[in-house]
Order: C-alpha cells, then structure tokens, then sequence
C-alpha cells in the first residue's frame, strides 16, 4: 500500500523527490502518513478534495482484497 501511494503521490506533485509515505502498522489496521512540499499539498488534496477522495478509495479497494483497513492522512 506504501509503494501505491507513493507512486501515485509523485506523479502529481511538482517535488516528487520531497514526498515521503510514513506506515504505522496495526493489528487490522494500517496508517500512511503522507508528506508533501508545501507547495504541492493543494495538488494532492485537490478542488474541493476531490484528488485526495479519489486516492483514499483506490485505497481501500485495495486494502479490502487483503482484509484490512487503511486509512491515509496528509501530514504537515
């Protein structure tokens, strides 16, 4: 799920070198942490959040094949 996010998180953004995918594993649960260059965080989140709406459901589609639930936060 990291290496998604990751991937998915640089092609968007103007910084690809300054985006970092912290992972806090749980027991069913998982966290990632995403960290962007100020500027490119308006990118990520999009008009109205609807970038980061459509990153967070490829997400859990994802994350539901493996029986888990991951949750994404942009960190400042």
């Amino acid at each position: 799920m990291k290496d998604l996010i990751l991937y998915i998180a640089k092609a968007l953004v103007d910084n690809p070198d300054k985006v970092e995918v912290n992972e806090v594993v749980g027991e069913k649960s998982t966290i990632l942490e995403l960290k962007v260059a100020d500027g490119d965080r308006g990118k990520i989140i999009g008009k109205e959040g609807r970038i980061i709406k459509a990153i967070r459901i490829i997400l859990n589609s994802a994350s539901a094949k493996l029986d888990k639930r991951t949750t994404l936060e942009i960190v400042e």
